[in-house]
């Protein structure tokens, strides 16, 4: 496939045929709506929540005094 070809005209990678069935597409495109401040501002509070999260596990495996 040359560059600018359209993908429809070539051949299905069963690859990518395999991986796509396990994608959730509304979430794509939910998250497409959105705006890359918006993205940015979901991501930035993901993080801040997985932070989070490990504080809590390594003070949950913290021995008890």
């Amino acid at each position: 496939m040359s560059f600018g070809e359209d993908s429809q005209d070539s051949e299905k990678d069963p690859v990518v045929e395999a991986y796509k069935k396990d994608i959730d597409r509304s979430l794509i495109r939910e998250n497409l709506k959105l705006t890359v401040e918006e993205r940015f501002r979901k991501a930035m509070a993901l993080a801040r929540f997985a932070d989070e999260l490990r504080r809590a596990g390594r003070e949950a495996r913290r021995p008890k005094k």
